[in-house]
């Protein structure tokens, strides 16, 4: 960087220190002398820092984990109140009304747009996480990562295995919802530990962040692998050629809109035209993001101070795409998803009676709880494994419990098992909705009292 301080023009000499400047004799020229330079003044940052605007301020807003988790839960309520009123049947109709071009195979409902769509830029944000994760983030070592992904490991078979337990003498239809209670729903829980948890240390969000991210990562190999009925290779092969040209732009830095966004369509639409859920194109698409900051590929920010920060493209996508997952795409999907007709007391007791949504909450519930904070506990048993020292077991108990909350991605799974808009459908979304809100209670209890007793400590 130049330097732009302005060059000293003291006369040669020193002046003794603490010794004033001796009085210049008479001077014989009646000019006057030149009044003496101002003191130099400091020099300036190379950049300075702009005026945040609404757009910005908005985006910030969005960001926020208690924001995304409140537009969820109102979008969550609404949804529920239209779908048990008078406006039940509009609500449904517009969920069900179908457009887009059919010899592309998105002739679409509504509902399906939200879940096929809109929540792929969800996935895409996750991809971008999972990619940020593994190459720079917790996950890079070994030894920090091994105890949040075995207890997202755990997470996701004990739920797995209770729900088909219970399920077992219901038929073979009712298994195909066993991987319905296996997600945690990222924005929900943050939120939880957002609005409970502010006197908690924070490795405590920490460990949450990376067990959900395995825990997603975990959901998205389960969709492709088990709810993929068949594959239509001639599209998923050509699918391979806007990803591979998207992958190219983004490693030269390129980070034009019209150009990648283009290209992400392109690879959503091929991959939805294959059988395999269109979602999986958000992931792959974040996963070609790089996530280390090159001379080329990464995204020079000017920080308070004036100061440049060199970022990756990961966190630059993240940071553009984050506000619209978390403040239209999941809301959105929420809203079409969430819509179910209780039917009033009586419909609530007859829907929690069903196998599947008995299956589904005491997975959500106690499955998580037990299967996170037990796989953790046996790591911690391994050499070198340790809990973090901020951390104790009533924490991890508490967390366990809030990643109990399986919403948006238990609800897509429900879609997949059995048809969006069927009655066994409609079970799910009640076992979902009571079991996550279950989860979420006991957890923030548990946290709240944590977050309390922490502060008398400190007081």
């Amino acid at each position: 960087m130049t330097d732009r301080t302005p060059p000293d023009r003291t006369p040669a000499g020193p002046t003794p220190a603490g010794r004033a400047p001796a009085a210049p004799a008479p001077a014989t020229d009646p000019t006057p002398a030149p009044a003496p330079d101002p003191t130099p003044a400091p020099p300036a940052p190379a950049h300075a820092p702009r005026a945040e605007g609404r757009g910005a301020r908005l985006s910030r807003f969005l960001s926020r984990d208690t924001t995304g988790g409140l537009l969820l839960l109102a979008a969550t309520v609404l949804a529920l109140v239209l779908a048990n009123s008078p406006a039940g049947s509009f609500y449904s109709a517009v969920r069900d009304v179908s457009f887009g071009p059919e010899a592309l195979h998105l002739d679409l409902s509504m509902g399906s747009w939200a879940a096929d769509g809109l929540l792929a830029i969800f996935f895409f944000v996750v991809g971008l996480e999972l990619k940020q994760e593994f190459v720079a983030g917790s996950l890079r070592d070994p030894r920090v990562a091994v105890l949040p992904i075995a207890a997202a490991v755990g997470g996701v078979a004990l739920p797995a295995l209770l729900f088909t337990l219970i399920n077992l003498g219901a038929g073979p239809d009712a298994l195909q919802g066993w991987a319905i209670p296996a997600a945690t729903d990222i924005a929900f829980a943050v939120a939880v530990i957002a609005v409970v948890g502010k006197r908690l240390p924070p490795a405590l969000r920490t460990f949450l962040l990376t067990l959900a991210v395995v825990d997603d990562l975990i959901a998205i190999t389960i969709i492709a692998v088990f709810y993929t009925a068949g594959i239509a290779f001639v599209p998923l092969l050509l699918a391979l050629l806007p990803l591979a040209a998207f992958a190219v732009l983004v490693r030269r830095g390129v980070r034009a809109w019209w150009l990648l966004i283009p290209l992400g369509v392109l690879a959503w639409a091929l991959v939805h035209a294959s059988g395999v859920h269109a979602t999986i194109a958000g992931v792959l698409l974040g996963l070609l993001v790089p996530a280390v900051a090159t001379a080329r590929a990464g995204v020079t920010h000017v920080g308070p101070d004036g100061h440049e920060v060199r970022h990756p493209l990961t966190h630059h996508f993240a940071e553009r795409w984050s506000p619209v997952s978390s403040g239209v795409a999941v809301p959105v999907f929420a809203f079409f998803s969430a819509g179910v007709t209780v039917g009033g007391f009586d419909g609530l007791v007859e829907s929690l009676s069903d196998s599947v949504a008995i299956g589904i909450v005491v997975a959500l519930v106690l499955g998580k709880s037990i299967g996170i904070t037990g796989a953790s506990l046996l790591v911690t048993r391994l050499p070198g494994i340790r809990l973090d020292p901020s951390l104790r077991w009533g924490d991890v108990l508490g967390l366990s419990f809030v990643a109990g909350i399986g919403f948006t991605v238990s609800l897509l799974v429900g879609e997949l098992a059995y048809g969006a808009g069927s009655e066994q459908d409609d079970v799910v979304k009640v076992g979902v909705l009571v079991g996550s809100l279950l989860s979420a209670l006991v957890g923030g209890a548990i946290l709240a009292v944590r977050g309390r007793a922490r502060g008398r400590l400190d007081a």
